[in-house]
């Protein structure tokens, strides 16, 4: 039998505020769960098991919810004969991360979650605040992840869980332009101490003491959050539709603008100094440059209906969450090898591939080629030095006519010596060129080095 949860919202807050179905619920099943405790209606649930310990000993939130699924599931799945109850603040379809995951696991039939309605905060907050949220046009925002989900808006925004003076900070600081105009700050509606008030942009994380049951109402942004990338993206795509040069672009043709940027911006970074402001300007700018090619064929392919950069954030952002399961996972790692060799089997497992060495571009420079396959061979346990000679070993093979092959082992071999001593062979054999350059320059005279 499948084993089953029955997932309940608490509301608001006034426990005269929770449904009959979830009371009825909550009178059936004796085996219960609370997500938190910090809650006026949580009393409703008796001595139901909570999951406060986790918030204790977790150090983020996508940490608390997994474990507080995972502990779910395990209930459920040890007693498939007994429904379980799960009560969560609010609404649980109201920014409820952790019954996502439920219904995610539902999905994969591994256990059976029915989700009953609720009154949220949202309702009192819409009346408090005297707006009718589809008219306006309103955006509710996770105060945890105000700088994402907010990104490119300008308002009227509603954020929740605005539960400490960290989460109101970061807001405040998300935003490119301070407001002039006055926040107002909810808190407990519906409850006897319930707080409705004005607060000024630059006292939003210092002025009042947040709570479990603190929103924000944001009626009008004067920039939108990441406002500067999105101006970008808006300039891009202008000199797209009005300038000749840019008009006439395809992938192909800038294909080598993308490359001169990239090692561009790799001689700012060998010439970067940590102790010179101008050295992180010079990068800055060549970072800048590089960033409009990408932009540039992000804006290409948004004309094919192809994707947008906000899918190529997205993408990059799911991936390198997938492919680091040991912080956002259960997975233990020893150290940076351990981490390594766990990234080429997931990108393996992602792409379809027979081997490791599937994804390595024919066409990097041969340094670069050497050292990847170098570097993928090691990640599945063969040591290059059992295939490769050693340094001696390749000298001695040149013989007084060296033929290409020979001269390959002896650069491979090369290579070998380098990453044995976690030194980048391409990052050396460029200091070591520009030391000659520079040796040659000075036997030319003080003016060789004008261009």
């Amino acid at each position: 039998m499948t084993a089953r949860i029955v997932v309940v919202g608490l509301g608001p807050g006034d426990p005269g505020l929770v449904t009959t179905a979830t009371a009825e619920a909550i009178a059936r099943i004796p085996h219960r769960f609370l997500r938190t405790r910090h809650h006026p209606s949580a009393v409703l649930v008796g001595d139901a098991d909570s999951f406060d310990r986790h918030y204790e000993e977790a150090d983020t939130f996508d940490v608390v919810y997994a474990r507080i699924v995972d502990d779910l599931l395990a209930s459920a799945e040890a007693a498939p004969d007994d429904e379980i109850l799960y009560a969560v603040p609010g609404s649980p379809q109201v920014l409820e991360r952790t019954v996502d995951l439920l219904l995610a696991a539902a999905a994969t039939g591994r256990v059976e979650v029915e989700v009953l309605g609720a009154v949220s905060f949202i309702e009192l907050a819409w009346n408090r605040v005297g707006v009718d949220p589809f008219a306006d046009g309103v955006r509710l925002i996770d105060g945890h992840r105000f700088a994402e989900q907010a990104a490119g808006e300008r308002g009227p925004l509603l954020v929740a869980h605005c539960h400490n003076a960290r989460v109101l900070s970061d807001v405040k600081l998300a935003v490119d332009d301070p407001l002039s105009e006055l926040v107002t700050v909810l808190q407990r509606l519906g409850l006897a101490d319930e707080a409705v008030f004005d607060v000024a942009w630059s006292e939003l994380d210092r002025s009042f003491e947040p709570d479990h049951l603190t929103a924000l109402w944001i009626p009008k942004l004067g920039a939108p959050v990441a406002g500067e990338v999105q101006r970008f993206v808006e300039l891009v795509a202008r000199l797209r539709a009005e300038c000749p040069w840019d008009r006439e672009q395809t992938h192909a043709s800038l294909t080598r603008h993308l490359l001169e940027e990239s090692y561009e911006v790799l001689e700012a970074l060998d010439s970067l100094d940590a102790s010179s402001s101008a050295g992180y300007e010079h990068l800055e700018e060549e970072l800048g440059d590089l960033l409009f090619q990408i932009v540039f064929h992000t804006t290409l392919a948004t004309e094919q209906g192809a994707f947008t950069l906000a899918d190529v954030a997205r993408g990059i952002h799911d991936k390198l969450v997938h492919r680091h399961p040991h912080v956002f996972g259960t997975v233990e790692v020893d150290g940076s090898a351990d981490v390594v060799v766990n990234w080429e089997q997931i990108k393996k497992v992602e792409k379809g591939r027979l081997s490791v060495f599937d994804g390595i571009p024919s066409v990097l420079p041969a340094l670069l080629y050497a050292l990847k396959v170098q570097k993928k061979a090691a990640g599945i346990g063969l040591d290059p030095a059992l295939v490769s000679p050693s340094l001696a070993d390749a000298i001695d093979g040149l013989g007084l006519a060296p033929d290409p092959e020979a001269v390959g082992r002896l650069l491979l071999a090369g290579v070998a010596v380098a990453r044995a001593h976690d030194i980048d062979p391409e990052t050396a054999l460029r200091a070591a060129a520009t030391r000659l350059r520079k040796a040659a320059q000075a036997m030319e005279g003080p003016s060789s080095g004008r261009r």
